[in-house]
């Protein structure tokens, strides 16, 4: 299929080959249909223990497409500049217990799986799309997050329990996002629900005090490309690009915040803690001659501070180029893992979050380790003993990262199949480009219209992650989402 100028593929059938491949499981086996089909309704408890928070005002803000709705937020301003802030977590667990054919399932892949080819929910849709997902106007049963946010972006006061709450606006980023900006008009969802619009100018305040406080501590400002293809009758049309905006910030700060929490809930019960980790930078030496190419330093030794305000400084000078510099120090920086962290041990710590305490909680319908954070949380919350021992949770952690890193390039596997197919009819174009990988195996090649990635075929030497140039395409194959560029000279 070299040279492949056809453009029709089945991309739902490519991402099922692709994620068998990965050793992903795309079909939900019928004992765990059996087991959803059983169910008579969304779980409801009216034990002591659940405190009834339906009269607030929640409301979630989520991609303009999502049905797995995972996570509500509300805020109250106790005055003083201090704003105690709510998170509503789906409780996944009261419907998916530890064993079960649908938990067996979640815990086969440990991740949704998002292609171009359609979704491949980790839970069957029934539970993520209704029975599990805070719809709005639904009461559904939740873990509650709270905390109090002072005004120079400290959290404190925290506290986690279960309730029972209701939805009382289904928001998007996009129609969010332009409405903080003043670029765009109140979402309707939003002005048909009383004291939303007040609430999520509330949460934004709050979440961008957040944000400094982190990017003080030295949070890194990146954003990375992931093409979305839009396809019409099983073709690929286009691909875009979906901006972070003020909204995408606003969910950002808010979930960190409450990891955060979690995680810190966890250690003073005396619980182990699953958490998410970037360590110290593989390649810092390389991020340093990014950084020197443009006429900036860092330190010998990293610091994500002094890199922070590196990217911070190329955001606001190049802000065109600013997603492939980002992706550059994102493959420089290394993947994350999941690691367990048992009481009175030191945490690792997450480089690009600047945190130390950092768990998976706030997206039970999408990843498995935030099941599993669930899981330990009710317990702690019950005075229950910890219902995993040691072991269990370090295979636990090791598979859920192997999985979504399978996950991931199955996502990557498809985009690029995505883009090839776009791109099938342009064969000899020429275009403008960034290197975004550079190994033993090869040069990898982003180009910036549209944004596609592939391979150098004579890269030369010289070549690095970071440097720009300009190729043309060579060939593709669909099949196998290649997509090969030559070097032009000059």
């Amino acid at each position: 299929m070299s040279h492949q100028r056809q453009r029709h593929i089945d991309l739902h059938e490519l991402a099922r080959r692709v994620m068998l491949e990965r050793g992903l499981v795309p079909d939900i086996p019928q004992g765990v249909m059996d087991q959803v089909d059983r169910l008579t309704g969304p779980a409801r408890e009216t034990t002591s223990d659940v405190k009834d928070l339906r009269h607030l005002d929640w409301c979630s803000i989520d991609n303009d497409d999502s049905r797995d709705l995972d996570q509500l937020s509300v805020a109250e301003d106790l005055g003083n500049e201090t704003v105690r802030v709510l998170v509503a977590i789906a409780d996944v667990d009261a419907m998916v217990k530890k064993g079960s054919p649908v938990d067996l399932h979640a815990h086969a892949n440990t991740t949704s799986v998002y292609t171009a080819g359609g979704i491949f929910p980790m839970l069957p849709e029934r539970l993520s799309t209704d029975l599990t997902s805070l719809n709005p106007a639904e009461d559904r049963m939740a873990v509650v997050i709270s905390y109090v946010v002072h005004a120079e972006g400290e959290v404190g006061s925290p506290e986690i329990y279960r309730a029972l709450v209701h939805n009382k606006a289904k928001l998007a980023y996009s129609a969010v996002g332009d409405w903080l900006d003043g670029t765009g008009d109140m979402p309707q969802a939003m002005a048909a629900a009383k004291g939303v619009a007040d609430q999520v100018r509330l949460q934004d305040s709050v979440a961008q005090r957040l944000r400094e406080r982190r990017q003080e501590e030295g949070a890194l400002t990146l954003e990375t490309i992931e093409p979305k293809a839009e396809v019409t009758d099983g073709q690929v049309v286009d691909l875009h690009v979906e901006e972070k905006n003020r909204a995408h910030e606003l969910i950002e700060n808010l979930m960190i915040a409450s990891n955060g929490v979690t995680a810190r809930y966890l250690v003073e019960k005396r619980f182990p803690t699953v958490r998410r980790v970037v360590r110290t930078p593989e390649r810092w030496e390389r991020i340093r001659e990014i950084a020197e190419e443009v006429k900036e330093s860092l330190p010998r030794e990293p610091d994500s501070r002094a890199l922070d305000v590196f990217l911070r400084k190329r955001k606001k000078a190049d802000p065109l180029r600013f997603p492939d510099l980002s992706l550059a120090v994102v493959k420089m920086l290394g993947s994350g893992e999941y690691v367990v962290n048992m009481p009175g041990r030191e945490p690792i710590g997450h480089f690009g979050l600047a945190v130390r305490d950092y768990s998976h909680s706030t997206a039970p319908n999408r990843r498995y380790p935030d099941v599993i954070t669930q899981r330990l949380l009710k317990a702690a919350i019950a005075g229950q003993p910890v219902p995993y021992s040691e072991d269990e949770l370090w295979d636990l952690a090791q598979h859920c990262t192997d999985q979504e890193d399978g996950a991931k390039k199955v996502e990557r596997h498809l985009r690029k199949s995505a883009a090839a197919a776009l791109l099938a009819d342009r064969i000899g174009e020429k275009f403008d480009g960034l290197v975004t990988g550079a190994t033993s195996r090869g040069t990898w090649v982003r180009v910036f219209s549209p944004p596609a990635e592939g391979m150098l075929t004579n890269p030369g030497g010289g070549l690095d992650v970071g440097h720009r140039l300009q190729v043309r395409l060579e060939s593709v194959d669909i099949e196998r989402g290649f997509i090969d560029f030559v070097r032009v000279r000059g």
